[in-house]
């Protein structure tokens, strides 16, 4: 935990003078992301106020905000905590997926599209894997979902995905196979995008439909084991 703290005071920095709950909220977004607090971890305010430099209050909206985004949870008598995902709540999380995601495609116009951002998001996965980041592999892989999303133009979307692909860094940080579990999208997200650059919106729709399902059944193999259904 005084690793994490002291990472995190390297980001008072990013609040500026004008500190604000959304921003404090912000930061810890980013750490749980990154895993620097691991699903389970009790978030103490005073060391966590006292390495950002805010008052009790800002964190408290903050850790508000970010129990609203189903990325904290409160409980009574012993404080707040990074959230656990259930299987229930990773099954959920694949289906509010599939729905948007098939749908993003799906209700693409005529081609060309504008690829680039998921073209970049492909490469970044191909980097990590030559390096053997595979904690990096999958944060390349939300970027690629979160710039096929962005490919609806649609701001309020976006806002929507931003909340599942950070819950769903919720449930990687329980996998403990990170090669395993990402390695096999790597392929698969070049297909979508050869697909998409082809203007195939149909089988890039197929591909993606098939992909989350696999995904899903990855991750609920591990969750059945670590956590269990009735987390």
């Amino acid at each position: 935990m005084a690793d994490q703290l002291a990472q995190l005071a390297d980001d008072r920095a990013l609040l500026g003078r004008t500190s604000t709950a959304e921003r404090v909220s912000d930061i810890l977004r980013s750490r749980i992301a990154d895993g620097f607090f691991p699903p389970g971890t009790r978030l103490s305010e005073d060391s966590i106020g006292g390495a950002l430099g805010v008052s009790r209050n800002t964190l408290r909206e903050a850790f508000r905000l970010l129990t609203h985004e189903r990325l904290l949870v409160h409980e009574l008598n012993r404080g707040v905590f990074v959230r656990v995902l259930t299987v229930d709540d990773v099954e959920d999380i694949y289906r509010t997926r599939t729905l948007v995601e098939c749908a993003v495609v799906r209700g693409l116009g005529e081609p060309p599209y504008a690829l680039d951002a998921l073209a970049a998001a492909v490469e970044e996965g191909h980097g990590a894997a030559r390096e053997g980041d595979w904690k990096r592999v999958g944060t390349a892989n939300i970027h690629f979902h979160r710039e096929l999303v962005a490919l609806a133009g649609s701001e309020r979307t976006d806002e929507v995905m931003r909340s599942v692909f950070a819950e769903l860094r919720l449930a990687f940080h329980v996998v403990d196979d990170a090669h395993r579990l990402h390695e096999p999208y790597i392929a698969r997200n070049q297909e979508i995008l050869r697909a998409l650059r082809t203007g195939e919106r149909g089988a890039a729709e197929q591909l993606l439909a098939v992909y989350l399902a696999d995904s899903l059944e990855r991750v609920l193999e591990v969750y059945r084991r670590r956590v269990g259904a009735e987390t």
